[in-house]
């Protein structure tokens, strides 16, 4: 490995340890960013002359805390600057290791929460979480949502100065503040997974890598909130998730069903990491969600699944957080636990929700429901509406396709 692809791949992995400790000091991800990635310039200058340093992650550390410190002491405010982070800069350089591995992981805590503000737009979030936390590109954040290079770059400044100009503390914040901050850190992740998993628009379903960067994600922050039951609750959902990613579409990147599938494809590795994640999971909606995958998981086969228990976790889910799409998952579990018949009218008594008038699933159960109770002509109706509704190429296939045999 060259000296420049040390610097990529070194940076690549510590850089959000590196902004979380820079951040600590300038109280600012943006400038944080900013003298992180000084510190790789300096890194691609020096290392491919002097030879790469035995401790890189450290040494990308102790370059960017210098930097900080430099920055402070250059401002006016230095004196309130050194009264609030103390001895981070009493006049001894830096360690060239941290000193104290903890408080890099509490520096982390404090840039996922910073970077998933309720003051940020959910779209800015997953921009800068994604960009902070998970090490991606403007470019490649753009590539995995569709959107334009530029609209993702202006997102990520816009939400930087919000930040900014919000004053919010880098900190983890306590009692209900910090549960109302957890619950957002979470929705960030699984909103990240999701689109990997089950892609909105484009030629893909599936989008892999999106799903590792949100899965690395609840791994970090299962490690750093080790007492929340809810961080371990989508921590194993998305391991339990993940581990149905490669048959989850065929050999020429077409959708496959869950009960055609090929499970001896699942990760089973994946698997037991899931079910020891849900050994500290709790009763919270991920957790249940987590406990309907896994309930999946288990399955040998198909027809193996317990989809009684399905369909009353997903009744409870109704009740932890009340929602029509939960309701629909809810019919399709009947559906399998009772019959098409016993799962048609609760669908139907979903035709008017003005949330769901333009979700392709709605009319797709529906079809699915119809075309097993022989309705062939009513089934073919509703997978045209539903291909007609999806913005993925590759469901419209699938739904046009079942429409035809219908």
């Amino acid at each position: 490995m060259s000296a420049t692809q040390a610097v990529e791949t070194v940076f690549r992995i510590e850089s959000a340890r590196i902004i979380a400790g820079v951040a600590r000091i300038v109280r600012d991800v943006g400038i944080a960013e900013e003298i992180a990635q000084d510190a790789l310039v300096a890194a691609l200058e020096q290392w491919p002359r002097e030879g790469v340093p035995d401790k890189p992650g450290a040494w990308l550390m102790a370059t960017a805390k210098h930097r900080a410190i430099d920055l402070v002491r250059r401002k006016e405010t230095y004196a309130r600057k050194l009264a609030e982070v103390g001895r981070t800069l009493e006049d001894v350089p830096p360690p060239a290791e941290p000193a104290a591995p903890d408080d890099i992981d509490d520096d982390l805590l404090r840039l996922i929460f910073t970077a998933c503000h309720p003051v940020l737009a959910t779209e800015a979030r997953i921009a800068l979480t994604l960009r902070l936390m998970g090490g991606l590109t403007t470019q490649e954040i753009a590539r995995a949502f569709l959107a334009s290079e530029p609209t993702v770059a202006q997102r990520i400044v816009r939400a930087k100065r919000a930040l900014a100009k919000a004053d919010v503390p880098f900190e983890v914040p306590y009692g209900a503040d910090r549960e109302a901050r957890l619950a957002s850190v979470l929705e960030v992740i699984y909103l990240i997974f999701n689109e990997g998993y089950s892609a909105t628009a484009g030629d893909d379903l599936v989008r892999p890598a999106l799903c590792e960067d949100a899965l690395r994600l609840a791994r970090v922050l299962a490690a750093l909130m080790p007492e929340e039951p809810e961080v371990h609750g989508l921590a194993a959902l998305l391991e339990f998730q993940a581990s149905r990613i490669s048959a989850r579409t065929g050999p020429g990147g077409e959708p496959v069903l869950l009960a055609d599938q090929n499970r001896s494809k699942w990760n089973r590795m994946l698997i037991r990491r899931g079910a020891l994640a849900m050994r500290h999971a709790g009763s919270g909606p991920y957790s249940v969600q987590a406990a309907i995958a896994g309930c999946h998981a288990e399955a040998v086969r198909y027809e193996d699944t317990d989809w009684v228990t399905i369909a009353t976790l997903y009744g409870r889910l109704v009740e932890l957080v009340p929602s029509p799409v939960v309701e629909l998952n809810r019919a399709v579990a009947v559906s399998m636990a009772e019959g098409p018949e016993a799962a048609l009218p609760l669908v139907d008594a979903l035709a008017e929700e003005p949330a769901l008038r333009a979700y392709h699933l709605l009319p797709s159960v529906r079809g699915d429901l119809l075309e097993r109770l022989g309705r062939g002509e009513e089934a073919r109706a509703e997978f045209e509406r539903a291909a007609s509704l999806t913005h993925n190429a590759r469901e419209r296939a699938l739904l046009l396709g079942r429409a035809a045999r219908a």
